[in-house]
């Protein structure tokens, strides 16, 4: 998982609440990576895809003051909104249905 922050420079709200989606995420087990860079969020999009993150949350303005998170799936391109509550909880069932899919595919493969 990526967490991408836009506008950390100018949003101390935004930054707090991608600091704490972070460490929750890694109290948690998630294997996860923060872009806090002073870079447009194009550029930090882009750098998620070339790396191969397969999961990219995306905090925001905007969705911070509706509640939400965007989630973006790197396989489908399925963009969806998360609530902020019980976001670990939905970011890991994400993670074990992506498992789940795969392990289906390669089961389906072997045996095919």
């Amino acid at each position: 998982v990526m967490i991408v922050g836009l506008g950390n420079e100018k949003s101390p709200e935004v930054l707090a609440a991608a600091d704490q989606i972070y460490r929750d995420l890694q109290a948690a087990g998630v294997e996860v990576l923060y872009d806090d860079r002073d870079e447009r969020a194009g550029v930090k999009f882009n750098d998620a895809d070339l790396i191969g993150i397969p999961l990219r949350l995306t905090v925001g303005g905007k969705g911070l003051k509706a509640g939400a998170l965007e989630l973006k799936l790197r396989r489908s391109g399925e963009v969806r909104a998360l609530p902020l509550d019980g976001l670990v909880a939905t970011v890991q069932a994400v993670i074990a249905g992506e498992v789940a899919r795969i392990n289906a595919t390669v089961t389906a493969e072997t045996l095919g």
